[in-house]
């Protein structure tokens, strides 16, 4: 009588005397098994778990899973407020620009009523909101230094709180608002004011939804409006950006939990359509009274 010898068990399959592999690796030995699904794995293939090990397909099927973190009124959570840096940026290299051929710059991208209304220059309502005073002007460096400030100061914590995309269409509805006043209530403008003072209308909206004292911003508020008067800057700017951002805020901080998205959207898409129609049907308030 005859008989077989015994076949030796797989790579990495259990049986008498087997030495179990990776099962991504079949070449490498190891005693360690994934915690979920309990296949053995050689380091390259272990993940760090709550307990011992997994494997990476493991770790990607419950990545998948993971819900993911939001700011406090929507959009994912910010951990590096890439919005602010890159508005700081921007600013700073139209400065730049405007040292460089200071002529050009403010000649061609300036807000100005007449060039909006009349040659329908209208990427102005946007360009001359990140123009400031030209250097050896009645301000100086100081206008851009106090706007960029202020952005620095309160613009990541807004942007962690609506989140990257929310923040960033504030700013801009903000400066557009702020242009619009200008082209309607005044006649040319350069600088940030109008989005920073939209950022201080969200400021005081955010504090007052989160239950929060808002005495400190109204103070602020208060004494950049009297800087305003007092040193005689724009406040058609300033105040058109004050109450775009507050209203953008608003309905972004305010809308309801169901359908959240599509509300906030919503308001921002009107906000906007609201402030091309102002430009779009009403004469410049200069225009009537000449």
């Amino acid at each position: 009588m005859t008989t077989q010898p015994p076949v030796p068990p797989a790579p990495g399959q259990p049986g008498a005397g087997a030495v179990p592999t990776c099962y991504r690796h079949p070449d490498r030995e190891t005693y360690v098994r994934c915690q979920r699904c309990e296949r053995s794995i050689c380091p390259d293939c272990m993940r760090d778990a709550a307990v011992g090990h997994q494997c990476v397909e493991c770790v990607q099927q419950g990545n998948k899973t993971v819900r993911q973190a939001k700011a406090v009124f929507g959009g994912r959570a910010v951990t590096v407020p890439r919005v602010t840096w890159t508005l700081l940026a921007l600013n700073v290299l139209a400065y730049l620009a405007e040292i460089a051929d200071q002529q050009a710059v403010i000649t061609g991208f300036a807000m100005h009523s007449a060039a909006v209304g009349l040659l329908g220059e209208w990427w102005r309502l946007l360009t001359g909101a990140f123009l400031h005073a030209p250097p050896g002007g009645g301000l100086g460096f100081t206008h851009i230094l106090f706007n960029m400030w202020a952005l620095y100061a309160i613009g990541p914590e807004l942007e962690r709180r609506l989140g990257h995309l929310r923040f960033a269409v504030l700013y801009l509805l903000s400066a557009l608002g702020g242009s619009v006043a200008v082209y309607l209530l005044g006649i040319a403008a350069v600088g940030a004011s109008g989005a920073i003072y939209g950022l201080f209308g969200a400021l005081f909206v955010v504090s007052k939804r989160l239950g929060y004292d808002p005495r400190g911003v109204v103070w602020l508020i208060a004494i950049n409006v009297a800087l305003t008067f007092f040193i005689g800057l724009s406040w058609q700017a300033h105040l058109g950006g004050l109450v775009v951002g507050a209203a953008t805020a608003a309905a972004f901080a305010y809308a309801p939990e169901k359908n959240r998205d599509v509300v906030q959207w919503a308001a921002a898409a009107g906000i906007f359509i609201v402030l091309m129609l102002a430009v779009l049907v009403l004469p410049p308030f200069a225009a009537i009274a000449g």
